[in-house]
């Protein structure tokens, strides 16, 4: 039996491909999910109404934020008018005082008795301030700090050690929550050098 040749159609045929059994199909008729016997007046309603329910979306989403903005700036300004309201009914107590010491007549006490009685309220308004937060800033004899004191005059320092020390508070910073509300203005121990070495 005689040998059959190869023909050159034969020898030039490729492999048939191997398909993985989960690659997915694309059916004849439709490509990337898109029907291409689909009419154009079928496509063009088809994504105008998705554009509408897009738009819609957009509209709710946009409408939500909006709310959403609105009710924070309101529980915002309740909180804070709900802290001021806190704070006012602490501080009433110490304004009573204050009442009571400034209606004292004259002819009733001394002006030590009313000045004891300001210095009780006094302590009583800061003792309420300081539970609530409030921090004094400014003390003789603590270090220069200018985040925390306002240098308004020098003197000279009494010995090496206390060159750059605070040597007067002349009034009072604060800090609450900490952040300063107002530096304290304070003088400050500047180290003097004799006459002779200038």
């Amino acid at each position: 039996m005689p040998k059959r040749k190869n023909t050159e159609a034969e020898d030039l045929e490729p492999d048939a491909p191997v398909m993985a059994d989960d690659a997915p199909q694309t059916p004849q008729g439709e490509v990337g999910g898109v029907d291409m016997v689909e009419l154009p007046e079928q496509a063009l309603e088809r994504v105008t109404v998705e554009l509408e329910e897009l738009n819609d979306r957009y509209l709710r989403l946009a409408a939500d934020f909006d709310n959403f903005r609105k009710r924070m700036t309101r529980e915002r300004a309740q909180t804070r008018a709900q802290a001021q309201a806190d704070l006012m009914r602490d501080v009433l107590e110490a304004l009573d005082d204050l009442e009571r010491v400034t209606s004292h007549e004259a002819s009733h006490g001394n002006v030590q008795e009313v000045i004891a009685g300001v210095e009780m309220v006094e302590r009583k308004l800061m003792s309420e301030l300081e539970r609530m937060g409030l921090e004094r800033v400014g003390a003789p004899g603590v270090t220069f700090d200018p985040n925390n004191h306002e240098a308004v005059g020098a003197l000279p320092a009494p010995s090496p050690e206390q060159d750059g020390t605070v040597a007067a508070v002349l009034q009072p910073g604060y800090r609450f929550g900490g952040m300063l509300l107002r530096a304290a203005r304070v003088q400050v121990y500047v180290a003097m050098e004799p006459a002779g070495e200038a």
